[in-house]
């Protein structure tokens, strides 16, 4: 992982609406280049309207959005994508009745290098085996995890610098969870991805990102280093399960006290 002193990626006081509703108020973060930061919050807290606004699916009302230098607010989909900046959607939105292969080809879509898609499509494979299995099995068909698998590959068939990933770990098992996690990481440590992360699974993702901001309300109240949010009382409370395994236990210990 590579570090300068100038983020790949800054959002600065941005505010979003949904017609009438502000989603976002205020929102400003900042992402080093080669590095994974998260955003975690509950649902409805803005996490989602924050990676539209960067990806140009809603232009902000206020504030601005820099990539690699360059102002990117309300900016064309299309010529964001084609800088570098590839945008996985929460539940995956793969194209149901194309294969797998035709999947990933629409990732690389910009490109003309025939030679750096077919080995970026081993790339992928290597991350994901299963997808190599099932290239002409229509992506509506595959499981859940499946195509998780496939709408981050898509992502990277685009061969970004700054890959979004909204909510990665929704639907899916315990044991996937985790693999998918893994590969993230792997991502960020052998291409130098720098990776924005949403996510609810707020243990998997301080223990996968560098840095972490917490969002409440459409605005961000607590930002540090992830080992640091991770012994946070506050993050331990709402966020980790720490006040709940705590209640369990006094349950536990009161309803054995009655037994005797």
């Amino acid at each position: 992982m590579t570090m300068s002193e100038a983020p790949i990626l800054k959002v600065s006081n941005i505010e979003s609406y949904y017609g009438p509703i502000r989603a976002i108020r205020g929102v400003s973060l900042e992402l080093e280049r080669g590095s994974i930061v998260t955003v975690l919050g509950a649902n409805g807290a803005g996490k989602t309207t924050i990676l539209k606004t960067i990806s140009g699916v809603l232009d902000p009302q206020k504030g601005s959005v820099e990539y690699d230098g360059k102002q990117i607010q309300k900016m064309d989909v299309d010529r964001i994508v084609r800088m570098g900046l590839s945008h996985v959607p929460e539940g995956r939105e793969v194209f149901p009745f194309l294969t797998v292969r035709e999947n990933l080809m629409m990732g690389a879509y910009l490109r003309r290098d025939a030679d750096g898609i077919a080995k970026d499509m081993e790339r992928v494979y290597g991350y994901f085996p299963r997808l190599k299995d099932r290239l002409d099995q229509p992506a509506g068909l595959m499981s859940g995890g499946e195509q998780q698998m496939l709408a981050i590959s898509r992502a990277l068939m685009n061969r970004p610098k700054v890959l979004l990933l909204d909510e990665p770990s929704l639907g899916l098992s315990p044991l996937l969870v985790k693999d998918i996690f893994t590969i993230i990481r792997r991502i960020n440590d052998e291409q130098g991805v720098s990776i924005l992360l949403v996510e609810q699974n707020a243990r998997m993702a301080l223990e996968t990102a560098h840095y972490g901001y917490v969002l409440e309300v459409g605005r961000i109240v607590m930002a540090d280093t992830c080992e640091r949010l991770r012994a946070s009382k506050d993050i331990q409370e709402f966020y980790l399960g720490a006040k709940e395994e705590s209640a369990r236990g006094e349950r536990r210990w009161k309803k054995k006290k009655t037994w005797r």
